[in-house]
């Protein structure tokens, strides 16, 4: 049969477009903060590239319509009188959308930056670019290892590829580092044979070989919530998870939607899935915890090690001091945590220092004192109790101002470091001031959880119930912030009798020092997420179960309103390699 046109065989070239003929843009975006809904655009740069070669580069500052949080214009030096006689987006939005047009758009974590632009397009009546896009954080996932960096991260990147540009979060600079890492990871991608836009984009999102080949390792794994342990062939544990449907999430490791290196990596060792049945979602999550914790796996990066944190106590001696420690103990001393790591410790001991004149030595000192003061008392720092200067009692004031700020009011130590930033940053001092920003953060938020995490953990017993899928309820037993039984009652059973032989066989809890005893802060963070969760009921509650009113959870928000531009900052640059 003939159709009339005669076949002709195409080129190579015809089969996709050459990565150097294609036209991207490389654009970053500074904001004041990380919401597309409530936070705007502050900064817009953009590099427009094609074959190595430096097109054209567009570069403006934004109005954004109010004030820059102080702490965003300490992270990026843009402040309110810089943008002061700048553009609106609405006057900005029309000149970036003609200079995209036709071309690829690229950037760090391009989730965020597209985030952005969408959401400034529907509010003054654009439509969204239909530009391909291409995120870097993606590829550099795809064509690097963990073993060559550490993370993904853009200024990591910009390092490793020898960019000349080191990233200092202002969107012209930062986009000019992401060309150079862009033109980086296309040089390592063609070693996988990708020479076309369209093999780049189907790359970056195509299944290994590995795991093609692996995903029969799915077939016994049943749908029940439950966790899931993938073990090599000598029975070692390389990785553990949860899901509602273990045989769902188990299957998508082998699928494209799997791209992490390090994953896709354990992938190629596994030999088999185990896998532990459990009766609800909330058991599953804690189980999850509790095997990370005993087996800690080498491809789990969170949970591995929650032996390892520290606290901060308050010392119980004549002239008590803040003291960094790794274990609780019943020595009456007052304790804030945990920190997950020493420095964040020291930054929130920092911070209280800043707001209470505490000592700051490590000398054990006597009533009487006895020792020379050091240079804090000549900066009025210290009220030098070890020259006697300071009696028991006068000192005791500022133990409890401390005590109060760690366990119920945060105030004192919120306006002193908030003070102190706000007179740094008007010397232009922006350096100084993020430190006091971080350290006051770590305070903030950590006391915040503190509270939050000892609130259950007071409570000796409690049950309680949420809906069921299938119209029953899912029961469970929680003593100190532990989770120590779990049941589903069925539709149309009587409750009672089911609550009572469940309490009868909950695990035995006796509560450890501190303010977090009986669990990991993990785990109890889950049991609090299940618990604030739409449709639970409390069945049984012994206690009282209350934050404290002038605690640190509403110094919290005010932190993350502020802080979240920066907060989203260690997503867009890029999460560590997996």
């Amino acid at each position: 049969m003939s159709w009339g046109v005669d076949a002709v065989q195409g080129t190579l070239d015809e089969l996709g477009t050459p990565l150097h003929e294609v036209t991207f843009v490389v654009f970053d975006l500074e904001t004041t903060g990380g919401s597309p809904a409530e936070h705007a655009i502050t900064e817009v740069g953009a590099v427009k590239v094609r074959g190595g070669e430096v097109l054209g580069e567009f570069a403006t500052l934004v109005d954004p319509g109010g004030p820059i949080p102080p702490f965003i214009s300490v992270l990026t030096g843009i402040t309110d009188a810089m943008v002061t006689a700048a553009p609106r987006i609405e006057s900005v939005l029309p000149a970036f959308l003609e200079f995209v047009s036709g071309c690829v758009l690229v950037a760090h974590n391009a989730g965020f930056d597209m985030g952005f632009i969408k959401a400034a397009c529907a509010a003054h009546g654009y439509p969204p670019p239909r530009n391909p896009v291409l995120d870097t954080v993606d590829l550099a996932r795809r064509v690097l290892t963990r073993d060559e960096i550490p993370n993904a991260k853009l200024g990591t990147l910009a390092r490793f590829f020898r960019s000349p540009v080191e990233p200092i979060h202002r969107a012209l600079h930062d986009a000019r580092a992401t060309v150079d890492v862009l033109h980086g990871l296309i040089a390592r991608s063609g070693s996988f044979q990708v020479h076309t836009l369209e093999e780049l984009q189907s790359f970056v999102r195509a299944p290994t070989p590995e795991q093609q080949r692996k995903r029969y390792l799915a077939e016994q794994v049943p749908h029940a919530p439950g966790v899931y342990l993938f073990e090599d062939a000598r029975g070692e544990v390389l990785y553990i998870g949860k899901s509602g449907n273990l045989r769902n999430r188990v299957r998508s490791y082998f699928t494209a939607s799997e791209t992490r290196p390090r994953i896709r990596e354990m992938i190629g060792i596994a030999e088999r899935v185990r896998h532990v049945v459990c009766a609800t979602a909330l058991e599953a999550e804690v189980r999850e915890l509790r095997l990370i914790g005993g087996a800690k796996p080498r491809y789990n990066r969170r949970s591995r090690f929650p032996e390892k944190v520290v606290w901060l106590k308050l010392t119980d001696e004549p002239f008590p001091r803040l003291s960094i420690v790794r274990e609780l103990r019943d020595d009456r001393g007052t304790y804030l945590g945990p920190f997950s790591s020493q420095r964040a410790a020291e930054d929130a001991r920092t911070a209280l220092h800043e707001a209470i004149p505490l000592r700051q030595c490590t000398d054990r000192l006597s009533a009487s004192g006895g020792r020379r003061a050091c240079v804090l008392y000549e900066m009025g720092r210290c009220g030098a109790p070890c020259e006697g200067r300071l009696s028991p009692a006068d000192y005791a004031v500022h133990v409890e101002q401390a005590r109060r700020a760690m366990l119920t009011d945060a105030g004192a130590v919120y306006t002193a470091v908030l003070a102190r930033m706000e007179r740094l940053s008007v010397e232009q001092r922006y350096e100084e001031a993020s430190v006091d920003r971080d350290r006051l953060a770590s305070y903030i938020r950590t006391a915040a959880r503190m509270q939050r995490l000892s609130a259950l953990t007071r409570i000796p017993h409690l049950v309680a119930a949420s809906p069921a899928f299938d119209g029953g309820w899912d029961v469970h037993v929680i003593r100190h912030g532990r989770l120590c039984a779990a049941g589903v009652l069925p539709r149309g059973a009587h409750p009672t009798p089911f609550v009572e032989s469940l309490v009868a066989a909950a695990e035995t809890v006796i509560p450890g020092p501190g303010p977090i005893h009986a669990a990991s802060a993990e785990e109890t963070e889950c049991i609090l997420r299940w618990l604030e969760s739409p449709g639970v009921r409390l069945v049984e509650v012994e206690g009282d179960w209350a934050l404290p009113v002038h605690g640190a959870a509403r110094l919290r928000e005010r932190i993350e309103q502020a802080y979240r531009g920066l907060e989203s900052r260690p997503s867009r640059e890029g999460r560590p390699l997996r």
